[in-house]
């Protein structure tokens, strides 16, 4: 007898197209009031990324230049 595994992905797509190709029309709109609320989401949400980009600047420049400076060769043996 012959054993098959389980594929999760499988699975998940599997139910990921049902759902997607079972829908029914909403008949349904977005009003102004709650088109204009995702907007200010999204500005807020750019405007708070810029601002702790500008607050923690000097931490994240120190970060990548301890990455990518080279080492002069101070501590390698027999020099």
């Amino acid at each position: 007898m012959r054993q098959y595994r389980i594929n999760n992905k499988a699975i998940v797509t599997v139910f990921i197209a049902i759902l997607i190709f079972s829908t029914q029309n909403a008949y349904a709109y977005i009003d102004p009031g709650t088109g204009s609320y995702i907007l200010q989401v999204v500005i807020a949400g750019l405007l708070g990324a810029l601002l702790s980009l500008k607050i923690f600047w000097k931490k994240i420049g120190s970060f990548f230049s301890h990455i990518f400076t080279r080492d002069n060769g101070s501590d390698e043996e027999g020099e």
